[in-house]
């Protein structure tokens, strides 16, 4: 398997404006969420970028992206008809292709000496299938994320065979088809908002209104595979996502220690005005 091509969704109504937040990254320079998310894809060895947009606003996101911007290809969503139909709108871009997928509004921070995308794309190709990224959780955080059900293989000890897909399950949902023997109790594998995909999924975009229920097809129609990376994803567009986001990256960084001062100081500054 050879990936060559990433998509990133940036086109939903919630979404559009997230990507061109800025932040302060790891080595202390101010960049966009657009330009940290091209760095993580371009870490993992792919330079053909296509990015899923609201007509009109190519603009402002090579604007964004500032020097990676020569890296971006544009395709508008016209419509808006939800996140599998602007995955769908990038298949004459794909082709026959397996494709590196990341959500526009997550900012991925590995824990290892890879990246989150690059821990990613080595498992598919040596695996040669889809492969999503997930991350175990608490099942009080399902309903936020789409996740999946299966089983560990037995000579990998963070891979799993995806046998079910369920997009925001209820925790009696879960509970009855998404255990993972394995897992500690009341946890299961929700989407880190990352994925490698085969153009099989193209088949079954057209009649799904999320991404997660082609995944759910895919699972039923070839091996597909999911990894625990050694890492964490942040929603930015959650309350509060933003601001994890920064601190996260912040507290990775070459500025920790002063973080970490102006953290002690709030606090100790709120504690003092509690007295």
């Amino acid at each position: 398997m050879n990936i060559r091509k990433a998509v990133i969704t940036a086109a939903g109504k919630d979404q559009r404006s997230l990507p061109l937040q800025t932040l302060i990254d790891r080595d202390g320079e101010q960049r966009s969420v657009l330009g940290i998310l091209v760095g993580e894809i371009l870490s993992a060895g792919i330079e053909d970028i296509c990015l899923v947009v609201w007509p009109g606003d190519e603009a402002s996101y090579l604007k964004a992206a500032g020097e990676v911007r020569g890296r971006l290809h544009f395709i508008p969503q016209p419509e808006p008809k939800g996140y599998a139909d602007a995955v769908y709108c990038c298949r004459d871009f794909i082709g026959n292709e397996p494709f590196l997928h990341l959500l526009g509004d997550h900012i991925y921070l590995s824990l290892a000496g890879r990246s989150c995308a690059q821990q990613l794309v080595e498992v598919a190709i040596a695996e040669s299938c889809a492969v999503s990224a997930v991350q175990a959780v608490r099942e009080g955080k399902l309903p936020y994320y789409g996740a999946i059900g299966g089983r560990r293989l037995s000579d990998r000890q963070r891979l799993y065979l995806i046998q079910k897909v369920i997009e925001k399950p209820t925790p009696t949902e879960a509970e009855l088809e998404l255990v993972v023997p394995g897992l500690r109790a009341g946890h299961y594998l929700r989407f880190f908002g990352m994925h490698v995909i085969t153009p099989t999924v193209f088949e079954f975009l057209p009649q799904s209104s999320h991404l997660s229920q082609a995944l759910a097809r895919l699972a039923d129609s070839e091996r597909y595979l999911a990894i625990e990376v050694e890492g964490q994803s942040y929603d930015v567009g959650l309350r509060f996502g933003l601001l994890a986001a920064q601190l996260a990256l912040s507290l990775q960084g070459r500025d920790r220690e002063e973080v970490l001062s102006l953290v002690i100081e709030l606090l100790a500054s709120r504690e003092r005005s509690h007295r």
